[in-house]
C-alpha cells in the first residue's frame, strides 16, 4: 500500500538529509527510476510524492524495485529492531538470517516459532510486507552478490552456494534485483586501474566487509575476545589496536575458519549523514552453502547489527554513565557465533573449556596453525561426562529442552536453564545476555536503574569496560 504524501514524515527528513543511523531501518524507492536506496544514498534526492518506503529490501523488491548500484542497499546492517524485540516477527527474522528457510522450509521456521505456517506468513507479510520466502531470497540475492563479486567460483557453484534450487532461478532473481546478468556482475566488480580485485583463492578465504553503523569500539571486543580466547578453537594475535581474531565454525553443512581484524573502516562522511564502517574480515568454508549462516553468526558475536545512536542517547541521559558513554561512544555487547558453545564456556570457565576441546573436541581435516579443533557439541559432552552441572546442561541441550538458537524465545530458555541442576543465577545471565543476544539484562542481585532499559547490558558493559563492575 501507498504511503501517505506527507511533507511531515520523518523517514523523508531522514533521505533528505542522508542519515546514516536509518540504514537498514528501513528502504525507501523512487517510482521514476524503479530502483530502491538506504536513507543514506548520496543520490540527489528524490521528490516526495515520487518516494515510497518500505520496511525490509524484500518488500521493496517484491514491489517491483531493484537495487540502488550506488549505495547497496543489500549491504546494510541488519535493523537493530530484530536484536531487541522478543515477538514472533523478532525471532522470525533472527531466524531466516541463520538461513533456516533455506534449510528447513518455512514449515521449519514455522515449527521453530510455534506457530502455523499460515499464521507466520500473515504476521510477517502484515508488518514487513513481505513473507519468509522473499525474505529469505533478499538475503540469497544479497550471497550471491558477494560470492559473485569476490570469489572466482563458477557461476553456477555460486547458485547452489547461495541457496537457489536452480541456475534458472538465480539468473532470474539477480537480474530482477541488481538489473544484471550474474556475468554482467562479477565484470563490473573488476577494478578499472589495472589493480588486483580483493578476491577468493582457496588459501586467502572469501573477503568480507562486516558492516555496522554508527561508531564502533573495537578495542572492548577484542579484549574480551583476548581474555576468553580458547585454544585450538580460538586465537588473537597483534598489537591492541590492530590485533585479528581468528576462530573455528561449526556450521550447517561444513565447517569454517574466520579471520576478523580489529582495526575498523570508516565511511566517507557525505554533509548531514552519520558515517558507519566496517570490519575487514576472511571466511574459509569447506562449503559455500554456509556463507550466509556463518556471516551472520559474526553479526552476532561482534553486535554488528546495533543502534549506537539509540543505545548512547539513553544511557547518556544518567549523570553516572553520561561520561563512560562520552568516552566510548559505540560500545557493543558482544554476543557469540555458537550459543551452545558460550553457554558451557560460560558454566565451566576457559581453562575447563581447553580441556574439553582437547579430549572431546572435533579435530579438524585441515587444521590452519593453532586452529585445530571444533568445540565438543553438547551431545558428546553428555554422553562422555554425564554427571554433575555440565552433564546436566549438555543433556538439557542435546535434547532441546534448553533452545537458545536464534528463534529461541528468551523468557522460555531462561525458565529452562533454571531448571538445570546447579546453574546459577550469573551463569544464567551470561548465557541470557550472550548466547541469547539480549540487550536489557540486569545482573543477578544488582540494584540497576529502571531509565537503563531496555540496554541494560550495554550499560554493563560501560561500567566493565571503565573497570567498575568486576568482570
Amino acid at each position: 500500500m501507498r504511503d501517505e504524501d506527507t511533507r511531515e514524515d520523518p523517514r523523508y527528513e531522514a533521505v533528505r538529509s542522508r542519515d546514516g543511523r536509518f540504514d537498514g531501518a528501513f528502504f525507501f524507492a523512487v517510482e521514476t527510476t524503479g530502483i530502491y536506496c538506504r536513507p543514506s544514498c548520496p543520490a540527489v534526492t528524490p521528490k516526495r510524492a515520487n518516494v515510497r518506503f518500505f520496511a525490509t529490501a524484500a518488500a521493496a523488491q517484491g514491489a517491483g524495485f531493484r537495487a540502488c548500484r550506488r549505495c547497496r542497499p543489500d549491504a546494510v546492517p541488519g535493523s537493530a529492531e530484530w536484536n531487541v524485540r522478543a515477538d514472533v516477527v523478532g525471532r522470525a527474522m533472527r531466524l531466516i538470517a541463520d538461513g533456516v528457510v533455506d534449510r528447513e522450509g518455512v514449515a521449519g521456521l514455522a515449527g521453530r516459532l510455534g506457530y502455523s505456517a499460515r499464521q507466520v506468513q500473515r504476521q510477517l507479510t502484515a508488518e514487513l510486507g513481505a513473507g519468509p520466502v522473499a525474505l529469505a531470497r533478499a538475503q540469497r540475492a544479497h550471497t550471491a552478490r558477494v560470492l559473485v563479486q569476490t570469489t572466482d567460483l563458477p557461476i553456477t557453484e555460486i547458485a547452489f552456494a547461495s541457496g537457489f534450487a536452480s541456475v534458472r532461478q538465480f539468473n532470474d532473481t539477480v537480474r530482477a534485483v541488481y538489473a544484471s546478468t550474474p556475468s554482467e556482475l562479477r565484470a563490473a566488480a573488476a577494478p578499472k586501474s589495472g589493480r588486483a580485485r580483493r578476491t577468493a583463492t582457496p588459501n586467502a578465504g572469501i573477503p568480507l566487509r562486516l558492516a555496522h553503523r554508527g561508531p564502533y569500539q573495537a578495542g572492548p571486543v577484542f579484549d574480551l575476545l583476548e581474555r576468553e580466547a580458547v585454544p585450538g578453537i580460538e586465537e588473537v594475535g597483534g598489537p591492541p589496536g590492530a590485533r585479528t581474531y581468528r576462530r573455528t565454525l561449526r556450521l550447517p553443512y561444513g565447517t569454517g575458519i574466520v579471520a576478523v581484524d580489529e582495526r575498523p573502516r570508516t565511511a566517507k562522511a557525505r554533509s548531514g549523514a552519520h558515517p558507519g564502517g566496517w570490519l575487514d574480515a576472511r571466511l574459509h568454508l569447506t562449503d559455500p552453502r554456509d556463507l550466509t549462516t556463518a556471516v551472520q553468526r559474526l553479526r552476532r558475536q561482534f553486535d554488528l547489527d546495533a543502534d549506537p545512536y539509540a543505545v548512547d542517547e539513553r544511557l547518556g541521559a544518567d549523570p553516572d554513565l553520561a561520561p563512560l558513554v562520552a568516552a566510548r561512544p559505540g560500545l557493543r555487547s558482544p554476543g557469540t557465533a555458537d550459543p551452545e558453545e558460550l553457554a558451557v564456556r560460560a558454566l565451566v570457565g576457559r581453562a575447563e573449556a581447553e580441556r574439553l576441546v582437547r579430549r572431546y573436541g572435533k579435530a579438524l581435516d585441515a587444521p590452519c596453525g593453532s586452529l585445530t579443533h571444533l568445540f565438543p557439541e553438547p551431545a558428546v559432552l553428555a554422553g562422555s561426562e554425564p554427571g554433575g552441572t555440565l552433564g546436566a546442561l549438555t543433556a538439557a541441550l542435546a535434547d532441546h529442552a534448553v533452545r537458545l538458537d536464534p528463534g529461541a524465545d528468551r523468557d522460555d530458555a531462561q525458565d529452562a536453564l533454571r531448571a538445570v541442576p546447579g546453574l546459577d543465577a550469573r551463569t544464567i545471565a551470561e548465557i541470557r545476555t550472550r548466547a541469547l543476544g539480549d540487550p536489557d539484562v540486569a545482573p543477578p542481585g544488582a540494584d540497576v536503574p529502571d531509565t537503563w532499559r531496555p540496554w541494560r547490558s550495554y550499560a554493563l558493559n560501560h561500567l566493565r569496560a571503565a573497570g567498575k563492575w568486576e568482570l
